[in-house]
């Protein structure tokens, strides 16, 4: 069965095979950056992240990203049950940047920045991509300022008291170019 993905050059992997796959979540994640996305066709937000954990939870392949209370994405991934993360190529770095500095109750990401959203798996994914995490959330939870115990933390990302919520999902489906 095709899916919409794949008609955008998209091939579909089994979760369990990220495995095999040359994945380096530190370079992936921390250099590369990525798109977390939630919402569908009747509406959808994406927000650029550099913070986020991929491994195995529950047996299963996860990822987790974190997001800001004041995120206008927050609202859509708190109100769906799945989302994507995204991974581009350096091409789509300036794009990235924008979607990172730029909110979406105040622009349009995708007519900003040529990004083509996919509407696919009850979320929103882009053409542009070169792999996407299709995510059902699975577990969500504020950092709270009494759990750090390494207090120097609070200082210096947390001055305003806007502690992340992170949002672990369980990896549906993976598509790669």
């Amino acid at each position: 069965m095709s899916t919409s993905v794949e008609k955008y050059g998209f091939k579909e992997l089994e979760p369990a095979m990220l495995a095999d796959m040359e994945f380096d979540p530190y370079k992936k994640i921390d250099k590369e950056w990525f798109l977390v996305t939630a919402g569908d066709e009747n509406g959808y937000n994406t927000m650029t992240a550099s913070w986020g954990f991929a491994g195995i939870m529950w047996g299963k392949q996860t990822f987790t990203t974190v997001i800001r209370p004041q995120r206008y994405t927050r609202s859509f991934i708190d109100k769906a049950d799945s989302f994507t993360i995204c991974f581009f190529d350096e091409s789509e770095r300036k794009a990235l940047q924008f979607c990172g500095s730029h909110s979406g109750r105040e622009y349009d990401k995708a007519a900003e920045t040529g990004l083509v959203p996919v509407f696919t798996d009850g979320t929103t994914a882009f053409e542009q991509a070169k792999m996407i995490l299709v995510c059902d959330k699975a577990y969500v939870q504020p950092m709270e300022g009494s759990c750090y115990q390494d207090k120097t933390l609070l200082d210096k990302w947390y001055a305003a008291g806007d502690h992340h919520i992170q949002y672990i999902g369980i990896i549906r489906k993976v598509y790669v170019k």
